[in-house]
């Protein structure tokens, strides 16, 4: 592949002499990454924090006095608000590839924020009846189009303003500030369950302020990203033609890098959404620990998982991207099944903390490392559209449905089906981590900073 752009050596190069420049430009760059991880955060933070509180909020929208059957339809939800997601993949990786890195990131951080506010102001179904879900769904809808396209438009911005030598580690920050995320928001839950709230409060109104606090970060998320300094990569890449730049026809170009695209999400996203987003139902619903309890071990072993991310993204900049993924793919698929069913019979926080530790472990091999890998793979003009597009379509597809596919499974007497599953499509994965070259080292980036 030959480059097609060219980017100024002044903004890459680790020897640029004794002026200043180069601590100018790390400068540059690390305020750069800290504001697209802050927006990157409040964003995220508004799409866990659904989840997080379902617990509370799901009999104020379906009435029912079976828990299992509320959150199954909360789930649907939930899982509905991912069929948003490609098409937010397709509409932000456009813009970004397009307009601008920087446009995009802002215009979603909007669009995430409106959707906070309006569930915060649903009416329950007991006041306006079947309006209160069609309501929620709305709000969820307008939320998956806007994470839909945080994801491709921030792993390509991160890739972008990272050194070279350092882009496993710069990137781990979309994952860090995504499980920081949903620390967010159960360390709110946490705070409104044990000191200002009683359960009662909490099932009646209390679930409301999450969402409205999402709301409020987002100004901040907003103001950061309206002065984010714009990639130097794309800045060179706006003297090809237009229609070269977010096209479809130009992604299809690329049909092996998409499959591998696909194949990095498929087992991933379907394990870290079983392990993180729907553990503390499982706790819950399925191990029957107390909700306080399980909130505390999601807690803990979130903040386990966030400090993974950097440094299993320095040891890629290290040994490679491949080897993590293999890892990832082997230990997911032969340990999953025990881990599970090890989980789904302890009442003990500690034991169940020191069990999730274990899966998080196995899962950061993916998840530090998934965004550089798929950014390494697409050319600049079509790099967030390539990231975009087909990570969301397979998350809607595989991460999207987890919840609801584990409570069915559950609901059929048959729970461990799903733990079968989550294996099986680890495995699927790991036969295209096989086939994945070694990006590190051949790297389209590479190509386009050394033009």
């Amino acid at each position: 592949m030959t480059s097609l752009t060219a980017h100024p050596a002044s903004a890459l190069s680790p020897n640029l002499g004794a002026d200043g420049t180069v601590e100018k430009v790390s400068r540059r760059r690390l305020k750069a990454i800290f504001s697209g991880s802050v927006g990157n955060l409040v964003e995220w933070y508004d799409w866990y924090v659904f989840s997080s509180f379902s617990l509370y909020f799901s009999a104020s929208f379906f009435p029912s006095d079976d828990t299992t059957a509320q959150l199954l339809q909360t789930a649907g939800i939930f899982a509905l608000g991912f069929l948003m997601r490609p098409i937010g993949g397709w509409m932000f990786g456009r813009i970004a590839d397009k307009v601008g890195r920087k446009q995009s990131m802002t215009l979603s951080v909007l669009l995430m924020s409106l959707g906070s506010l309006l569930i915060a102001l649903t009416p329950t179904y007991q006041t306006v009846g079947i309006v209160a879900p069609v309501m929620l769904l709305t709000a969820r809808l307008l939320q998956g189009l806007s994470v839909g396209g945080e994801y491709g438009v921030s792993a390509t911005y991160f890739s972008e303003m990272a050194a070279p030598h350092r882009r496993g580690f710069y990137s781990s920050a979309l994952y860090f500030t995504l499980i920081s995320a949903q620390l967010l928001a159960l360390g709110i839950q946490l705070v409104l369950q044990n000191v200002l709230l009683t359960e009662a409060q909490l099932l009646s109104w209390g679930w409301r302020i999450p969402f409205v606090l999402g709301a409020v970060f987002s100004l901040v998320a907003l103001y950061l990203r309206q002065n984010l300094t714009e990639t130097e990569v794309f800045v060179t890449q706006q003297r090809l033609p237009e229609e070269q730049r977010g096209s479809l026809r130009q992604l299809r170009r690329h049909p092996r890098a998409i499959l591998l695209v696909v194949g990095l999400t498929m087992g991933g996203t379907l394990a870290f959404y079983t392990f993180t987003t729907y553990m503390l139902k499982f706790l819950v619903n399925t191990a029957h620990m107390p909700k306080a309890a399980a909130t505390n071990t999601c807690f803990l072993s979130l903040i386990f998982f966030a400090a993974l991310q950097p440094l299993f993204g320095s040891l890629s900049d290290r040994i490679g991207r491949r080897p993590l993924l293999l890892g990832f793919g082997v230990l997911g698929a032969l340990g999953t099944v025990p881990l599970l069913t090890a989980l789904s019979t302890t009442t003990n926080p500690w034991v169940a903390l020191a069990l999730l530790a274990v899966a998080l472990t196995i899962v950061s091999g993916y998840s530090a490392i998934n965004a550089v890998v798929k950014a390494e793979l697409f050319p600049v003009e079509i790099r967030a559209l390539g990231i975009g597009l087909p990570h969301a379509l397979t998350v809607a597809v595989f991460g999207g449905t987890a919840e609801y596919i584990a409570l069915w499974c559950k609901g059929a007497g048959h729970e461990s089906y799903f733990y079968w599953y989550i294996a099986g499509c680890i495995a699927v994965s790991l036969l295209l981590f096989l086939a994945l070259p070694e990006t590190r080292t051949a790297s389209c980036l590479d190509e386009e900073q050394a033009g």
